[in-house]
């Protein structure tokens, strides 16, 4: 692990330590009694500090880089706008459907209002996708 790593994690958990200090000190409690309690809460961070595993902080941490940037790059443009012109044929086949289902079962009011969904279904899939392409 480099130097500068290495120095990174051991700011980090003096920062830790740090913070417990302060939160002991300022504790309302007697100053030998806080005293003693600070010295337990050092050793005790001390002692978990020589338990971390820094390969395996490093590891993990890279790993999770990782799987975000991977996630950025699925976002690119051209996989958006593949995905909403595949969702804008999923709109108008459900909105042919409804309209087809509105036809056999219901009345004209319902046929009307079945096609005027279709419509504006497939209107906002276009504004969407030509949205995108502009972009």
């Amino acid at each position: 692990m480099s130097k500068k790593k290495k120095g990174g994690l051991l700011k980090f958990l003096a920062g830790i330590g740090i913070g417990v200090g302060a939160g002991v000190l300022l504790a309302p409690k007697e100053g030998s009694e806080t005293r003693k309690e600070l010295k337990a809460k050092i050793d005790e961070l001390l002692e978990n500090l020589k338990n971390v595993d820094k390969e395996e902080v490093k590891e993990n941490i890279e790993k999770k880089i990782e799987e975000i940037q991977e996630t950025i790059k699925s976002l690119d443009k051209e996989t958006v706008l593949k995905i909403a012109k595949e969702k804008a044929k999923d709109v108008k086949k459900l909105s042919e459907d409804l309209l087809k289902y509105a036809k056999e079962k219901g009345t004209p009011v319902l046929q009307e209002l079945a096609k005027d969904t279709k419509e504006k279904s497939i209107a906002v899939a276009k504004q969407v996708i030509a949205k995108l392409e502009e972009k």
